[in-house]
């Protein structure tokens, strides 16, 4: 054993009892506050990029990389997080992530330039990276398998209000105050959630004795590779030589991660095996096409509604809520009824809704379209996502043994993670390709097309899911 393994290679302690009732009000309490502030920090920049712009005077692409720096190092590192909290602590580790993400807040808030932004913007999807994952894993340490339904639901309903009030809470805080406020708001939250997260929050970890650096290394340059090509593929180009390369790295990188863990690792940090569970290996693919679906979609609706419909950024956060809200209401039934007939239902029947709100949508979209229209399709998705958010998360976590539960929910974060990058290239390259940004006009005729590819993503997510099992099979 070298001098750095034995350093990580602290004494074992699992605990997979239950915490005492009352601790699992707070679980779930911290966990959903967890969720929702790394989901608003995906989207709540959006809205306020034409204020970075003249604070800054920053370029269009220091501006996609105040987004695309947090989503993609949050995609990236979403793994590694959860295997650090298998080994090192859960609690432990989500303190630590909070308090990273918290401090980042700060930083960016503080910004003086575009540049520093981006930097904040990095560390701030490091700490998110960590944090997201352990509060699905929490959940599960929390609750038996027979009540878990209903505390993911309450998170998938919460983490759907975080991508809801992004745009919302970005447009009002950039008018009424200034474009920092949209990070500075997180650190009093933080520091409150700190102290409460050390004290209310049962300790437990992972089944491995030792943390595997090799395959945390060869995940995240994988991940990085593939992330990386879809979000500089509409500047670079498919066929660039960067995008390509990447693609490649990527792809060598995640191949040579699947050997070593098949083949290698002494302590694989992802069990390959547990991918021949059918409920697991389906929920992670629906989870990867519904998130693909969604973002796509949200990535060109903020802007049909601005661009296309000439709303400001808060009248266009309001009128989106009817899409967006509601998760918060139909998410913890979802997640109750799943746990008494069984997930399949609520993916399929989720992702089905999607596909058909969207599809609905994109049919609407037309110049001088009112807003009445498009209330019906909007909330027929938005309750086909509050479906699919608890009733994946509930398969994924219930179909491995308890010890696996981090190692699971950080695959499906990072699978949701790429799944909206994934679903943002795809919406960008069918849009320029039968519009663009030169007139309105030109943006309705690349817009409808771009939310009929969202729709059949969310098709083929229920393709998927019909071949789900419908009961929990733990391997």
């Amino acid at each position: 054993m070298t001098e750095a393994t034995e350093a990580l290679a602290v004494p074992l302690r699992e605990t997979h009892a239950p915490p005492a009732p009352p601790h699992r009000v707070w679980t779930v309490a911290l966990a959903g506050l967890g969720a929702l502030l790394c989901a608003l920090d995906i989207v709540v920049v959006s809205t306020a990029l034409p204020a970075l712009q003249a604070d800054f005077g920053a370029s269009l692409s220091e501006l996609e990389w105040t987004i695309n720096a947090y989503n993609l190092v949050f995609a990236c590192l979403t793994l590694t997080g959860a295997a650090l909290g298998d080994r090192f602590g859960r609690r432990r580790m989500y303190v630590a992530g909070l308090a990273v993400f918290t401090l980042a807040s700060a930083a960016a808030g503080l910004a003086g330039g575009s540049g520093q932004l981006i930097v904040a913007r990095v560390v701030q999807g490091a700490g998110a990276a960590v944090l997201l994952p352990l509060t699905l894993t929490l959940i599960s340490e929390a609750f038996p398998a027979e009540k878990r339904g209903v505390a993911i639901g309450v998170w998938g309903g919460v983490t759907g209000l975080g991508v809801a009030a992004g745009p919302l809470l970005g447009g009002a805080v950039t008018e009424g105050l200034s474009w920092q406020w949209i990070f500075w708001l997180n650190v009093p939250l933080g520091l409150v959630m700190l102290p409460l997260a050390a004290r209310k929050l049962t300790e437990s970890f992972g089944p491995r004795p030792q943390l595997d650096i090799v395959g945390l290394v060869l995940a995240a340059v994988g991940l990085t590779g593939l992330a990386w090509a879809p979000v500089r593929a509409p500047e670079a180009g498919w066929g660039s030589a960067e995008v390509l390369v990447s693609l490649a790295v990527g792809i060598v990188f995640v191949a040579a991660f699947l050997r070593w863990e098949h083949k290698g690792a002494r302590y694989p940090m992802l069990r390959l095996a547990l991918f021949k569970n059918r409920r697991f290996s389906t929920a992670n693919a629906a989870a990867f096409l519904g998130f693909a679906s969604l973002i796509g979609a949200l990535f060109m609706i903020t802007q049909f509604f601005q661009t296309g419909l000439g709303y400001d950024p808060l009248k266009a956060g309001v009128r989106i809520l009817v899409w967006t809200a509601t998760p918060l209401l139909i998410s913890p039934i979802a997640g109750a009824l799943a746990d008494r007939f069984g997930t399949r239902p609520f993916m399929l029947a989720g992702l089905l809704l999607q596909g058909i709100g969207l599809a609905l949508l994109a049919w609407q979209v037309e110049p001088g379209v009112g807003y009445g229209s498009l209330v019906g399709p909007l909330i027929v998705a938005g309750v086909g996502i509050s479906m699919v958010f608890p009733s994946v998360a509930n398969a994924v976590t219930s179909a491995v043994p308890l010890g696996d539960a981090g190692v699971a929910a950080g695959v499906n974060n990072a699978l949701r993670e790429l799944g909206g990058v994934f679903g943002v290239a795809v919406a960008a390259a069918v849009f320029t390709t039968y519009g663009g940004y030169g007139s309105r006009t030109d943006f309705l005729d690349g817009c409808g097309p771009a939310l009929w590819a969202a729709a059949g993503i969310a098709a083929v997510g229920a393709v998927v899911a019909v071949f789900a099992p419908s009961r929990a099979a733990v391997e």
